[in-house]
């Protein structure tokens, strides 16, 4: 027998009792499975619009993790679109949308962009509208008349405009007519509302401004070759759809973020470094509130209700869509519960920090009335046993009598069931009176042994339904009138619940603009958290910024990864600044930590660098003939040094001593020479790992050879070879090596190793050089 209940219930537990607000109903706890489903994430998808002009670029694109569009106001660019890639390599698009009208350099990039087929995670469809859908006057027509969800509807039509306003730089023309030829494209494509009526527009939760000014230029070899990030394939067979976690990286170590919006915000400091002095210090002062040990509880209470920052705007998209789930509640309650716990614990901090003072004021006292609102209004016990939206008692008043009726049922139904029972004939043992949502009251009698043809279930005065789990059920006079009577009092109390919902809804996506600020302000402060919890872990120092200053001063400077991976870790200073010593040159044995102390991409800096610009070279020419090498690294460093005062700040490893032998480089106070200190020990070479003036006098690379397990015999002759090379006298085969057997060993060793398939992923030189190739050294030498 179907019947609902309506007892009173309570709300899901806040974050703890330190979080509580005044006026908040008694939290209660929320069934622990359904948690699974706030974090769950949509794939999400990029979609860039971008217009060239005169020099000017005008870029907008639409994010569907976080249903926002994103803007950069009209910036300048060279002919080659360099800001224009800079900001593809950033966000990865699925498509990029254009006018089919452009000038020859915009074709030129674009088709280059098509041709990548190498490109990481993949290629972006490029789309070309006509030039009319870009369009000034209706581009602005497109963006006013939008309907957006952040906009109340108590607006009216000029001051939704001054309200847009406020947000869009009209004056950006070209801005302007991307964001036009974007919103063209969205509804044309119908991104994210594929499947819904067309009624329903693609949702638009908020514009936001992102700006490439004041920051430090990195490119992507970089990234990778400093391992600030470093992708690795996921073991588990769950985590197929994104295929990749990250390995061993400054962001790896650096990433204790407890939402997800914190650590996608880290990465995008990380990718998007700048060079603001007022925005470096504005973090620096939180990161160095929280490392003070009187405040490492406060950091610990804050950590905490940044755990039940949820994925907002998942939600919120659910409610314009009108796909609002019963979890998507429970995990809105909890986000805005603890973001009224961090304004209440940001307003005992000192207000001189811009972090603290934000969110004690801008999170508002619309942020009460949503947590208030949900608190009274939702009954979650109830929604999650029913798997629908409920509300709690004294909500209104007829629907807790149409749930009062409903739960009297069973006992009436009982009486009504008896008197049926009555007029039954004396072979029918029992009967009950059922109701069943959407068909209505029904009477139900048990299957009777002479019933065995359709034609046997005919009752006088009944209307046979259905046949069911051996019992029959009919329509009676009672039951129609119990119909009449009763109502579909399920389906009436459902539609009356949903219509509840759909303004509690409207009431939420009214006050969107808060929940947004609330995720960009909680994200700043777990990035924060998450940065002060490795400093005091790893023993950081605050960095000091001063205008003053043009270079790098270093004290003790320790590499962040190899410390980590190391038993011992030397720290090293060093400075680079004014006209003195813009050019280091390292020098020093293998293995000795040059590489350590610097790592290094050449790509693009000889095109790029500027006096401002910080260029580390690791063994640069290594991979060529040696002379080869060596002339095109004397000539590098050759074409800065000639800039004089404006030359880089550049730091070179090399092996390459002919480089300070042959006097390659101009004398001058701009050159400084370092090495790696070292000391011998009889026949050992004692590392130091530490920075000194001067000049390796010998690569070692005996010694680092023989310390790396190479047979004796090998290392002797590789000496000898080196000595005669060196002294300029031929080599002659060791005449062992013409024995028969030996040359067979040879031949054995390299029929093994033309087996190796080269391009095998899982395939380990290193172990195919312990197991094969240093064995069978001591039969060939």
């Amino acid at each position: 027998m179907a019947s609902l209940g309506a007892n009173p219930r309570r709300t899901p537990q806040g974050p703890g009792p330190e979080a509580a607000s005044s006026g908040f109903p008694s939290p209660a706890p929320v069934p622990s499975p359904r948690e699974a489903e706030e974090e769950e994430e949509e794939l999400a998808e990029i979609h860039l619009c971008v217009l060239w002009n005169s020099g000017y670029l005008g870029i907008a694109y639409y994010d569907t993790s976080d249903s926002t569009i994103h803007f950069m106001p009209d910036a300048p660019d060279h002919e080659s679109l360099k800001l224009l890639q800079r900001v593809l390599d950033e966000i990865n698009p699925q498509s990029v949308v254009t006018s089919a009208k452009q000038d020859e350099n915009m074709t030129r990039f674009l088709g280059k962009l098509a041709s990548q087929e190498h490109r990481e995670p993949k290629r972006p469809e490029i789309i070309f509208l006509p030039s009319v859908d870009f369009g000034l006057e209706i581009s602005k027509q497109r963006l006013l008349s939008g309907n957006y969800s952040f906009i109340p509807d108590s607006m009216t039509a000029t001051e939704k405009i001054l309200f847009l306003s406020s947000i869009i730089p009209f004056d950006c023309l070209l801005t302007v007519r991307a964001l036009g030829g974007l919103l063209k494209f969205l509804g044309r494509r119908r991104i994210g509302v594929e499947l819904e009526d067309y009624n329903v527009s693609v949702p638009i939760l908020g514009f936001k401004k992102f700006m490439l000014t004041h920051l430090v230029n990195i490119d992507q070899d970089t990234y990778s070759v400093l391992q600030i990030f470093k992708s690795e394939s996921h073991p588990s067979v769950y985590k197929v759809a994104s295929g990749l976690k990250e390995g061993l990286s400054l962001f790896g170590i650096l990433n204790r973020c407890r939402c997800k919006w914190g650590e996608k915000l880290l990465r995008l400091w990380f990718t998007r470094p700048t060079h603001d002095l007022g925005e470096l210090n504005s973090r620096l002062d939180v990161i160095q509130f929280f490392l003070l040990p009187q405040n490492l509880d406060m950091a610990q209470m804050l950590h905490r209700l940044l755990g039940h920052i949820k994925n907002v705007p998942l939600i919120l998209k659910r409610m314009k869509l009108s796909h609002t789930k019963v979890s998507d509640w429970q995990v809105l309650y909890k986000t805005v519960y603890s973001a009224l716990g961090l304004r209440d614990a940001c307003r005992s901090l000192p207000q001189s920090i811009q972090l603290f003072r934000d969110i004690a004021q801008e999170f508002s006292d619309d942020l009460h009335h949503i947590a208030s609102l949900i608190g009274k209004v939702v009954d979650f016990e109830g929604s999650l046993a029913e798997n629908r939206f409920t509300v709690l008692p004294n909500i209104d008043p007829e629907i807790d009598e149409k749930k009062r009726r409903l739960m009297g049922l069973p006992n009436f139904l009982t009486e009504v069931a008896r008197k049926e029972l009555e007029n039954l004939d004396s072979r029918i043992p029992s009967c009950s009176v059922i109701y069943i949502p959407l068909i209505g009251f029904l009477l139900s009698i048990p299957r009777l042994p002479s019933m065995v043809e359709a034609s046997d279930f005919e009752i006088n005065g009944l209307d046979f339904m259905f046949l069911s789990e051996e019992k029959l059920h009919y329509r009676s006079a009672r039951t129609k009138e119990l119909d009449a009577l009763l109502g579909d009092l399920h389906c009436e109390i459902r539609d009356q619940e949903t219509l509840l919902m759909y303004q509690l809804q409207c009431q939420v996506l009214a006050r969107a603009a808060v929940l947004t600020r609330v995720l960009d302000l909680a994200s700043r402060l777990d990035v924060l958290l998450a940065l002060a919890s490795a400093a005091q872990d790893y023993g950081y120092s605050r960095p000091r910024y001063s205008p003053q200053v043009l270079g790098v001063r270093i004290q003790n400077g320790r590499h962040p990864l190899m410390e980590l991976c190391a038993r011992t870790f030397v720290p090293n200073s060093t400075e680079c600044g004014g006209d003195k010593g813009r050019v280091k040159v390292i020098t020093g044995p293998n293995s000795s930590g040059k590489s350590i102390y610097l790592k290094q991409q050449v790509a693009k800096a000889v095109n790029n660098a500027t006096a401002q610009s910080l260029v580390l070279i690791d063994e640069f020419g290594k991979g060529t003939n040696t002379v080869d090498g060596l002339a095109l690294l004397a000539a590098v460093l050759r074409h800065w040094l000639a800039r004089g005062p404006t030359c880089p700040h550049i730091f070179v490893a090399t092996n390459f001593l002919s480089l300070v032998q042959l006097q390659l480089l101009p004398r001058g106070p701009l050159v400084q020479y370092l090495t790696m200190e070292t000391c011998e020990d009889g026949n050992d070479l004692v590392f130091f790992y530490q920075v000194c003036e001067g000049v390796a006098k010998a690569s070692h690379a005996s010694h680092t050879a023989a310390q790396a397990g190479l047979p004796d015999k090998l290392v002797a002759r590789g000496k000898e070879v080196s000595d005669l090379i060196r002294s300029g006298k031929p080599i002659k085969p060791v005449k062992d090596l013409l024995k028969k057997n030996q040359m067979e060993n040879c031949q054995t060793l390299v029929d093994k190793f033309m087996k190796l398939d080269l391009e095998d992923p899982n395939l380990d030189l290193n172990v195919f050089m312990s197991q094969e190739v240093l064995p069978a050294a001591t039969s060939i030498l």
